[in-house]
């Protein structure tokens, strides 16, 4: 169902790909997990590490998992998962089963948790968290336009250690 990728086989732009077209962050395992869907985040290299960094709102269910977890999982999806994931980022999964309701099925790898459906998952090792603080934007009206509430987003950072993409 997925083949591994090496980091140097990993050939997608990310601009490409964050922002256009919405991923799903997840944490979890078989215990218990929640998702969500996203359209911030980056990959690079900090620290001589591969990474991926997200960005979750105080409020989202799906922070509990991340904060108590060592794993999670970004991952995408072909058009044809657009309402999937539209459903995923408007339903809590601590009211309702989104999942089920979204026509996912759970793909556990490695602690945490991903979806079948995937076209490609990324499994990161949760390194670093912080909230964005409103003291540090150097540009105020990033802060102003993005965070009227106030409901600063907290920033992950984790070691991308797997790379999966769906085989046909």
């Amino acid at each position: 169902m997925f083949q591994e990728l090496s980091v140097q086989e990993f050939t997608i732009n990310p601009f490409q790909k964050i922002g256009k077209q919405w991923m799903l962050i997840t944490a979890g395992d078989e215990s218990g997990y929640n998702t969500m869907t996203a359209s911030w985040g980056g990959l690079g290299v900090l620290w001589q590490r591969n990474v991926a960094t997200v960005y979750i709102r105080p409020q989202r269910y799906t922070k509990s998992f991340v904060d108590n977890g060592d794993y999670f999982t970004i991952s995408f999806y072909n058009e044809d998962y657009r309402k999937a994931l539209q459903l995923c980022g408007t339903l809590s999964g601590k009211d309702t089963d989104k999942v089920q309701q979204a026509g996912l099925t759970p793909y556990f790898i490695d602690g945490t948790t991903a979806f079948a459906q995937a076209e490609l998952i990324i499994v990161c090792r949760k390194l670093y968290h912080q909230e964005l603080l409103p003291a540090l934007f150097d540009a105020p009206e990033v802060e102003r336009e993005v965070y009227p509430q106030k409901d600063y987003h907290t920033m992950y950072i984790g070691e991308v250690v797997k790379i999966l993409q769906k085989v046909a």
